[in-house]
């Protein structure tokens, strides 16, 4: 039963492949839906909202920085995310590219202003707040045409600029503008190539397939990996990444110290998409294309413990279209991952899938995510024309709103992209004593 249909506003946007005329705001509500609160933070736009079922703001907090890309909102009431920093010579201040981690009382008062950003490193995409207060970051590191090639990359494949590998480091706040790292891996630290014995990392692919091939994705583009997405499972104690450029997520342990991160204790520990990146496969065998938002179903979710990811689909064999899936990762009872020499992780298709009934409607080709509900309902953000749905495991859409915000795009955003959004239940404790009228 239908409880509510409301067309808050009709937009006609003009730019680019975005020419079209689209009704924005809440178009569908039903009984059906999750009930709860939403939150996002438009590309273009220094605030991040937060919506009731209806589609009405209930919330915002205003940053003086743009989103790099994702906001999370804490039991607490505090708002953690991740913003700009513009004017960084080597990283650049376009797209993905972040720099900062702020915190926000309920209030909007800044309580934490960490740049995390150098002509070494910087922030990127996706940040994970954890349980300690503690911040997981994903960022990028400069690697020299040098080093790259002494490790054994193809020297027509490595810029000028060099490569820049992603790192993840917990940072701990130690003041309203400072913080500590007090762990960090290095996907440097764990590579392997096949090319030239005489250069580091020398070995056989298909034997390492906890290392990453230096020579996957030969652009020679600095961004090599493009992470876009980081989780973190706390009854694991493991990170899952997505690799937007290899077309597959990878999972490491969080649990080993960061003396032991740079050895084989801290290799990859779990990989899913694309088995011909470690020697398992061919094209046949790929199932990810450039996806999004690799993470875990929660506790008491239906579906604990498997992961889903928003596939964008572009350039599959057989067109562009967008696809969720929910996969059951091979895990052992210890937290390994059960794999046979030579063969490929599983698994080989996922328990579940979604598309478009006409598969072509639903397609984003960047950004976008995906996040299982408590009633097992999924929650989708088709993200570069900044569409929300909820749709049920039969596939029936139960609630849908388009992000009405629009500012002028930039590069490749449009004027009203999301990155991500987040359903939070009318429980949770963040809620609890405010006034969300």
């Amino acid at each position: 039963m239908i409880r509510n249909i409301a067309i808050l506003a009709i937009s006609l946007i003009t730019i680019g492949s975005y020419s079209q005329e689209m009704q924005r705001g809440l178009i569908l509500n039903t009984d059906r839906a999750f009930d709860g609160y939403t939150l996002y933070a438009p590309l273009r736009s220094n605030e991040t909202l937060l919506l009731n079922m209806e589609g009405e703001v209930v919330h915002k907090w205003t940053s003086d920085h743009h989103p790099s890309n994702s906001a999370y909102l804490m039991p607490d009431g505090s708002l953690v995310r991740s913003g700009k920093v513009l004017g960084n010579e080597v990283f650049g201040s376009r797209g993905p590219s972040g720099g900062r981690v702020e915190r926000f009382d309920w209030d909007g008062n800044l309580l934490w202003d960490y740049v995390y950003s150098s002509d070494e490193y910087h922030q990127h995409h996706d940040i994970e707040p954890l349980s300690n207060g503690n911040v997981l970051i994903l960022a990028w590191e400069r690697r020299t045409q040098e080093e790259a090639i002494a490790a054994g990359r193809k020297p027509d494949t490595v810029s000028d600029q060099g490569i820049f590998p992603d790192v993840v480091v917990e940072v701990m706040q130690t003041g309203p503008k400072s913080g500590k790292v007090v762990w960090e891996w290095k996907a440097w630290d764990h590579l392997v190539q096949d090319l030239d014995p005489d250069k580091r990392n020398y070995g056989v692919v298909a034997d390492h397939p906890g290392r990453l091939d230096v020579n996957l994705n030969p652009r020679p583009r600095p961004d090599w990996m493009h992470s876009n997405a980081i989780d973190y499972n706390p009854t694991l104690d493991q990170i899952v990444l997505s690799c937007r450029s290899f077309n597959e997520i990878i999972v490491i342990d969080h649990g080993k110290p960061t003396a032991e991160t740079a050895g084989p204790a801290g290799d990859i520990l779990y990989r899913w998409g694309n088995p011909a990146n470690y020697g398992a496969g061919d094209a046949s065998d790929r199932t990810l294309y450039a996806q999004h938002d690799a993470r875990w179903i929660q506790e008491g979710q239906p579906g604990s413990g498997n992961i889903t990811i928003y596939n964008n689909g572009s350039n599959r064999p057989d067109g562009n279209y967008s696809s969720i899936e929910e996969i059951v990762p091979p895990i052992n009872s210890d937290g390994t991952y059960r794999i046979h020499p030579g063969n490929a992780f599983g698994p080989v298709k996922p328990i579940w899938s979604y598309t478009a009934r006409n598969p072509t409607d639903f397609y984003s080709s960047f950004i976008s995510g995906t996040e299982r509900l408590p009633n097992g309902n999924t929650l989708i953000c088709s993200g570069a024309e900044g569409i929300f749905f909820e749709v049920t495991a039969e596939m029936d859409t139960v609630w849908e709103y388009r992000n009405p915000v629009s500012r002028p795009p930039a590069g490749p955003e449009g004027p009203h992209s999301v990155f991500r959004v987040t359903r939070y239940p009318k429980d949770y404790p963040a809620f609890k004593n405010r006034d969300l009228n």
